[in-house]
């Protein structure tokens, strides 16, 4: 395994140490920065139709469980041209795509005169999600400089909770209106970040690894020094940045590593696959579902039946939520992401034990007290799902993947995602109505096997180059090149080296023949 022990204040390139740098003191990285917050935005568009539809008082269970899985089978659909997108046209191009698509949707969703329509604007606002989610991770984690890569990638999922406290307290505004604008114009609002991704996207740079792997290695060069050293393309970190993401990327290309079956072949790649697979569900089936999409119908469970109490609560969770997340960006790099992912997992265990209990306790007594309780314990639940799932859902799984098959890879972390969602939008609602507070034993049951699960098999990447990360899961057969390369990968630099020899002589000797 490689090793992760870097001096303090410092990062690591190529085996070689640096000072860490103050972002906001250089005026290129810190406008790159302020543009990529618009890429950020694409998680907060789920966030808040997540919010959004929770806060809709007035469709069943079932209802309002079409509303959701529709949306997530239109991402489903959306997943295999996904990558296409993203490694053909750009990352830039698949969040541009994605967001016009949320557009119309949006605007079909605003406008609907009946069931038909709303359900079909749902559709293509999941497929347009997708397409979004699969390439905005994608340009973060390739772009950033690497002492602020974890950070980023972090903050990206957390976002989440901006568009949830946005949908949360808008909605607590429309409620009163007796009228369809109740819900329309929160619908409405759902395009903004939409059309400011769009109006934004062209001004980041796009990936300096897709630039390498469309045979762009200039413009590469080029936005490496614009992003990590203020123009400066002779900088000694930017040239080995350069030099690892290019012998990297060409080691990969001779190596055929690109298919969809990729994940299948080789013990690191099948590790990656456990570790995609794991998160999505993991991210979804921990019982956070119960809250994010049907808190109403948890707090009618425990006697809190105004749908205006219900709203308050649900903002001010989101709220919380928020700022726990984006705190816990900051120790990425600090904690790890193995001790944070136990934490927040046994942490998710005990709250929600105690949630079971105590809603069993109200169910037999009707005690408010015991109501209020519940109320605590989703807070102290959230509290520990938030120290690592929020964030590190994306912010590992995208780190953990090489380039070639980085976003084919993503689309199976979040078909996953998409599968846990579509099936919990049926089964939860379905299951509150029928047992109520029993339900909640599955969760504590499954949240053990969680924990168990995330001990054997997650691994630690801290303080790890992205090209470099590859040596945790494959050894000495990882494909890494440059002043970091393995020996398999010094093996194939060499033998693309003679390759390119060959090719040049026997083009000055066609020549010489011409």
């Amino acid at each position: 395994m490689a090793d992760t022990t870097v001096t303090p204040g410092h990062f690591r390139v190529a085996n070689k140490e640096f000072a860490t740098i103050k972002w906001w003191q250089l005026s290129k990285m810190r406008s790159t920065y302020f543009l990529l917050f618009f890429v950020v935005l694409t998680s907060a568009t789920n966030g808040y139709d997540g919010s959004m539809v929770n806060d809709m008082h007035n469709p069943s269970g079932s209802i309002k469980g079409l509303f959701s899985g529709i949306m997530f089978l239109g991402s489903l659909l959306a997943l295999p041209i996904t990558p296409y997108i993203a490694d053909g046209l750009g990352r830039r191009w698949g969040i541009c795509i994605g967001s016009t698509i949320m557009i119309f949707a949006v605007v079909l969703q605003s406008a609907s005169v009946n069931f038909q329509m709303f359900i079909a604007a749902r559709f293509f606002l999941g497929f347009g999600v997708a397409i979004a989610h699969g390439s905005a991770p994608l340009l973060i984690t390739e772009l950033c400089h690497p002492q602020h890569r974890a950070i980023f990638t972090t903050i990206y999922n957390t976002t989440w909770y901006v568009g949830s406290i946005i949908a949360a307290w808008l909605t607590y505004g429309t409620n009163n209106i007796n009228s369809q604008w109740s819900w329309r114009i929160p619908s409405i609002v759902q395009a903004l970040p939409s059309i400011m991704q769009i109006t934004c996207v062209w001004f980041v740079p796009e990936s300096p690894r897709w630039y390498i792997s469309k045979g762009k290695p200039e413009q590469a060069l080029r936005v490496l020094a614009h992003v990590h050293a203020e123009g400066d393309s002779e900088d000694e970190l930017v040239q080995l940045e350069y030099a690892e993401i290019k012998e990297t990327l060409a080691i990969e290309k001779e190596a055929e590593t690109t298919g969809w079956l990729e994940l299948f072949k080789t013990k690191g790649n099948r590790h990656r696959l456990i570790i995609l697979v794991s998160a999505g569900l993991f991210s979804q089936w921990s019982g956070n579902g119960l809250v994010s999409y049907y808190i109403t119908g948890v707090l009618d469970g425990i006697g809190i039946t105004d749908p205006d109490t219900q709203l308050v609560i649900n903002g001010v969770l989101n709220i919380w939520n928020c700022i726990i997340a984006t705190t816990m960006c900051f120790f990425v790099d600090k904690i790890g992401r193995r001790p944070l992912f136990l934490v927040s997992t046994g942490g998710m265990m005990l709250c929600f034990i105690v949630w079971t209990i105590c809603s069993e306790r109200y169910n037999a007594t009707e005690i408010k007290a015991n109501g209020n309780a519940v109320v605590a314990m989703i807070f102290l639940y959230y509290t520990s799902y938030n120290i690592a799932w929020s964030g590190l859902l994306v912010g590992y799984t995208v780190e953990i993947l090489p380039f070639s098959i980085r976003a084919k890879g993503m689309c199976y972390m979040f078909a996953f995602v998409d599968i846990a969602l579509f099936f919990n939008t049926y089964v939860n609602p379905i299951a509150l109505d029928h047992i109520g507070w029993k339900y909640y034993i599955v969760y504590c049951v499954w949240l053990a096997f969680e924990l168990v699960f995330v001990f054997f098999f997650y691994i630690e990447t801290r303080n790890t180059p992205l090209e470099e990360i590859a040596k945790h899961f494959d050894g000495d057969a990882a494909l890494v090149g440059g002043g970091a390369a393995t020996e398999k990968g010094r093996i194939l630099e060499s033998e693309i080296h003679e390759k390119e020899q060959k090719a040049a002589v026997s083009a000055v000797h066609e020549e010489k023949i011409g």
